[in-house]
């Protein structure tokens, strides 16, 4: 089982590689907001019950995809309403099951972020479009994605396209 873990911080183009990485190899695409737009529909982003079950359903998910021998992808964007100890769980969960991690980290400037948070894609699931709040926490970001396990790849998104960058990661997964 490979679980490949794209982070990076808000409008990196996570999802957008993400879905290539999938069309290329044909893995399933379990990206961040299937869950965090669920239960966002219910709990306050943030709230107790958000974060509790947020995580639940991915830890569940990963779990069964572990036990099924099912590789996936998976979107991240590393921040401080999850728990400090996630990564190393799933970390745990994956490589105690003889599974592997590929972790993938999609850089962004600051200004790159704001000019691509008006995109009218990131409309389609609730990502984060305000440029006050996405200002408020660039530090924040930041030092959740410096606490992230080393990647084994690292992507400029200002300078690889998306199919660039898809192309770099499945060549990565190839080998």
């Amino acid at each position: 089982m490979q679980l490949v873990f794209i982070y990076g911080p808000p409008a990196a183009g996570k999802f957008t590689i993400a879905r290539k990485v999938a069309e290329q190899t044909g893995l399933a695409l379990f990206h961040n907001h299937l869950i965090v737009d669920a239960v966002g529909a219910v709990f306050p982003f943030g709230s107790e019950h958000f974060r509790a079950l947020r995580e639940k359903f991915w830890f569940e998910t990963f779990e069964a995809a572990v036990k099924d021998g099912k590789s996936l992808i998976f979107t991240f964007l590393p921040e401080n309403t999850v728990s400090p100890d996630f990564v190393d769980r799933v970390c745990d969960l994956v490589e105690a099951n003889g599974g592997d991690i590929l972790f993938v980290r999609l850089d962004l400037s600051r200004d790159a972020q704001l000019a691509r948070l008006g995109n009218s894609d990131r409309g389609k699931f609730g990502k984060l479009r305000d440029e006050t709040i996405l200002k408020a926490n660039f530090d924040q970001f930041e030092d959740s994605i410096a606490a992230m396990p080393s990647p084994a790849l690292t992507i400029d998104t200002s300078t690889n396209s998306p199919e660039q960058s898809a192309l770099k990661i499945a060549e990565l997964l190839s080998r």
